[in-house]
């Protein structure tokens, strides 16, 4: 009765915004957290809370901008069938239009309203609301065996004391001797000094680099030489070490001389057994070909960059084999961690020994960077399924029903009625919802969902919920400390974050394996050398997937990516490209424009277009021309551009509301509009149709190179008789050479950048 006549004293003193957390996440939001008492358990408390938190509710600057900003984007992929079908229908009214801009106009003051903490509700409900939520997670703690006396709102203690989770899954207090007989099998295995030794994660984590080996990966360049692989093809091995030396390809896998830890032996072939015809033979009975070679390279701690990952085709593949790599270095890692615990337990006292090295200053070992809520779910789903190892020996998870709540997605919210291509559907399945962070904790035969980051083995994030908890310079709530360790980097689908906001991955990259401010109660006569030195980053084994070769990406694989066993990335050129998939009879003028400078190309580009483009197109017969512009920027400077001189003229972007999308698409396909300005982002999110094109502009060659021949089929979706002229023209420069190659094909690129001649023409068609 004392603790619950406690929580009632306690909510009284709450805000309604706090109330409003409180019932929505049962516990405090950690930004209003009452911090008083001493300042050791304060700060450990507000560690692991804000941490822990996935939620967008955050009162700093940086938050509410991104909300405002990127969640109104892409909460208009959740529409209803009903809107959606309204926005397909190209003979809709203007009436109807402004109808439902007034509609959406209001929705945003209610959103606007609601993210206000709703103070238009009554205080009286909203209190008694409040108190019993307080009063059932009290009675529901206790009975969980919970211990909430390091929360401050049930008042402040003397001294930290771990809560029941916190104890049952800190690496400093449990020991090997308390697992269950697979980990035990897997000490015994481990006895074996010679096999311990042979094991990749032993081999790598073990090596001890000195300050000229630095020296050497900071100043030297890097050698590289090249191999050819059955599934991966040209694959481009670089080190700075010692010269790169070429692997093959393992025809066969030998699952012993994986390393792979004991219970992941038995579960991985039930996991994976969906991707594995009646094809493959016996010896192959765990990998398919692709995630055979992908994991052998995984499997020696060398930095991977794979940019042909497909969401329709081997998505779901690349995703189970670098779950199973880095469940398996977590696995070891803390074994390794566990078993020393015994040692130091059972030697005498007094006695100091160096070779119990196995720790970070930070516990977090693994980040996955992810696009979207339904990725992080499906990886969880994989690491439990890989942990359990028959349906009668179900692994603990905690806050299971919080977490499928959360990232799960409701199939009714999507509208059965749309037609979008099947890559579209790929992507953009289940929850896409683009800020979210979770901590994960696996120890002994359980996993804890929401662990505080500091607490985590392993984080599940994407950029945006990176970036806001890392904060920018001079902010007063930002936190990195915990990726001081990170020993294995993977960001899946990277080339979302060039539709998302790039800025937030080299924002991440750049904060990767600093020194932590603060020892967050860490023991360093545990932790190895190479993080006391600071040396992290070149063991840290980075894994970057992409759908395509883009420069951006690139970059961060070349200049972020500094471990000492080198990098392999693959490298085929595409040889037919995009434009052979065009089906309408279209002639495809391509202008190449000479800029001095990849910084000067932007501008070249902008003189080019209005000097030479633009004045074949402003006349009165060169009408339903689209532009079709990948950069946001480009976008504004066009459309002030075409403001400016009074062309006649309508512009759709990512931003841009549904009535107004409506309103363009009319004007467009009628004529009453002769120019339409289109961005790529905007057909990333919602891939219309868009009917009435004549006339085809690519400002910039696409990012995507089926986009290309997406637009240019569009032109078939309107009948406007055979005699109709279409028109298509494409501008690019040398420093576009991927993006061209990706959709002429690299031969023909190879000819049109080295060709005295600017203009090069192709016909597509049944007559071309």
């Amino acid at each position: 009765m004392g603790k619950r006549r406690g929580g009632r004293e306690l909510l009284r003193g709450l805000s309604k915004k706090q109330k409003k957390h409180l019932r929505e996440f049962g516990e405090q939001h950690p930004f209003h957290d009452k911090v008083p008492g001493r300042p050791e358990a304060t700060q450990v408390c507000e560690l692991s809370d804000s941490s822990d938190k996935s939620s967008a509710e955050s009162d700093s600057e940086t938050e509410v901008e991104q909300v405002s900003v990127y969640h109104k984007l892409l909460a208009t992929l959740k529409t209803s069938p009903e809107s959606e079908s309204e926005e397909e229908e190209e003979d809709e009214s203007e009436s109807e239009a402004e109808g439902s801009e007034t509609e959406m106009d209001s929705e945003g003051s209610l959103e606007i309203r609601e993210a206000d903490g709703g103070e238009d509700q009554n205080d009286v409900p909203e209190q008694e609301e409040a108190t019993d939520m307080a009063e059932q997670m009290l009675s529901q703690q206790q009975a969980d065996g919970i211990d909430t006396s390091c929360d401050p709102s049930h008042g402040v203690i003397e001294e930290f004391t771990d809560v029941k989770h916190e104890s049952e899954f800190s690496l400093e207090t449990n020991f090997m001797e308390e697992e269950s007989g697979d980990c035990n099998a897997d000490k015994r295995d481990g006895s074996s000094s010679q096999a311990f030794s042979e094991d990749p994660f032993k081999q790598h984590m073990d090596k001890e680099l000195d300050e000229k080996d630095v020296e050497k990966m900071s100043t030297l360049p890097k050698t590289s030489s090249q191999s050819q692989w059955p599934r991966l093809g040209q694959v481009t091995f670089s080190s700075t070490l010692e010269k790169a030396k070429t692997s093959k390809a393992d025809k066969e896998v030998d699952v012993k001389q994986l390393y792979l830890h004991k219970p992941l032996e038995s579960t991985w072939p039930k996991v994976n057994k969906q991707f594995l015809s009646s094809v493959n033979k016996p010896s192959d009975a765990f990998f398919t070909p692709l995630q055979r070679e992908l994991f052998c390279i995984m499997n020696t701690y060398r930095d991977l960059f794979y940019p042909e990952r497909n969401a329709l085709t081997n998505g779901e593949e690349i995703r189970h084999a670098y779950c199973l790599h880095a469940l398996n270095h977590v696995l070891k890692a803390n074994s390794q961690v566990l078993s020393n615990n015994a040692k130091k337990r059972n030697q005498k006292p007094g006695t100091d020994n160096d070779d119990h090295r196995d720790q970070g200053l930070t516990r977090p070992k693994v980040l996955m960077i992810v696009p979207f809520r339904e990725c992080a779910l499906r990886i969880v789903h994989l690491f439990i399924s890989l942990l359990e190892v028959n349906d009668k020996r179900k692994i603990d998870v905690s806050n299971k029903k919080r977490f499928k709540g959360e990232f799960g997605s409701d199939p009714e919210e999507k509208p059965p009625n749309l037609k979008r291509p099947e890559d579209y559907e790929a992507v953009f399945a289940g929850n896409i919802d683009d800020h979210f962070r979770i901590g994960v904790a696996i120890l002994q035969k359980s996993m804890r969902l929401y662990a505080p980051f500091y607490s985590s083995d392993i984080i599940i994030a994407s950029p945006l919920g990176m970036r806001t908890v890392i904060g920018a310079e001079g902010e007063k709530k930002r936190d990195f400390d915990f990726l001081s360790s990170i020993e294995i980097l993977i960001i899946d689908q990277a080339d979302i974050y060039l539709m998302q906001n790039w800025e937030h991955v080299l924002h991440l990259m750049k904060h990767m394996n600093l020194l932590p401010l603060d020892s967050h109660g860490v023991d360093f006569s545990r932790v190895r050398m190479l993080n006391l030195n600071n040396w992290c980053r070149y063991y840290r084994q980075t894994l970057l997937f992409s759908a395509l070769q883009d420069p951006q990406v690139n970059s961060v694989f070349n200049k972020h990516c500094f471990n000492y066993m080198g990098q392999v990335a693959v490298r085929n050129v595409p040889l037919s490209g995009s434009i052979s998939h065009v089906v309408v009879q279209l002639p495809h003028v391509f202008r190449r424009l000479e800029a001095e400078s990849l910084t000067s190309v932007i501008d070249t580009r902008f003189q080019f277009f209005i000097d030479k483009v633009l004045p074949e197109y402003r006349d009165a017969i060169m009408s339903h021309t689209l532009i079709y512009i990948p950069s946001y920027f480009d976008y504004v400077r066009l459309r002030n551009y075409f403001k400016k001189e009074e062309l006649n003229f309508t512009h759709i972007c990512e931003y841009t509301k549904k009535a107004g999308v409506c309103r363009a698409r009319r004007f467009f396909l009628k004529g009453e509009k002769q120019f339409l300005l289109f961005t790529e982002r905007f057909h990333f999110y919602k891939r219309y149709t868009i009917k009435g094109i004549r006339n085809l502009i690519f400002y910039e060659l696409p990012t995507y190179s089926h986009f290309y021949s997406e637009i240019c089929n569009m032109m078939k979706a309107t009948d406007n008789g055979v005699d109709a002229t279409w028109t298509c023209t494409v501008l690019y420069s040398k420093y576009d050479a991927q993006k061209l190659a990706a959709v002429v094909g690299i031969e023909r690129a190879a000819q049109m950048l080295q060709s005295k001649k600017n203009v090069h023409l192709f016909v597509t068609g049944e007559s071309g």
